[in-house]
């Protein structure tokens, strides 16, 4: 059986087998050092009974006010580990310290319009999209259905200090907005 644990700097060095994927984001090492460092409690990585990294998320915690909120910067299964519920498992353990630790009022995440198969997942696991962002990954130009592929859903998932459930909306793909209008 798996162990989710703490994400450790030391697994900066292990982790490419669920890192070099088309559709993670990658950092240079600072980046990973400064989520360890501010938010260690919102990075885990799931390894192997052999040791082995089968995959990694991180996480951080921003915003101000009703805004307040946990983030997942990146979620990550090497291809082998797929399909075990392991992003999952590693969703709810940041989702549970969103809540419980830093008392957000919801999740949310970035993903790619045109990553089908992450967008399932996350709407299985009970998110939804919030907005579109035009060109958050850059800029390549217009793809199927005259829709730039660089574009990112906002996608939330409330938490318990929610009880409005203000955060999320039944229309979010139908909000647009400017990368530049996101932080």
């Amino acid at each position: 059986m798996s162990v989710l644990r703490p994400f450790k700097a030391n697994d900066l060095f292990r982790f490419n087998n669920s890192n070099l994927d088309v559709w993670t984001e990658t950092y240079g090492i600072p980046f990973y050092l400064t989520y360890l460092q501010r938010w260690s409690d919102l990075c885990f990585t799931q390894e192997s009974p052999r040791g082995r990294l089968q995959g990694y998320i991180l996480g951080k915690a921003e915003g101000a006010q009703t805004e307040w909120h946990g983030h997942i910067t990146a979620v990550s299964v090497a291809p082998e580990y797929r399909r075990l519920s392991l992003a999952r498992n590693m969703c709810q353990r940041l989702e549970f310290a969103s809540d419980g630790i830093y008392k957000g009022y919801f999740v949310d995440l970035y993903v790619r319009c045109n990553n089908a198969l992450a967008i399932k997942m996350y709407e299985g696991m009970g998110y939804s999209v919030y907005r579109r962002v035009r060109e958050y990954y850059g800029n390549l130009g217009v793809g199927k259905d005259g829709r730039d592929e660089e574009d990112a859903f906002d996608m939330r998932k409330c938490l318990s200090r929610d009880v409005a459930q203000r955060s999320i909306r039944s229309n979010g793909r139908d909000m647009i907005v400017s990368a530049h209008d996101v932080s």
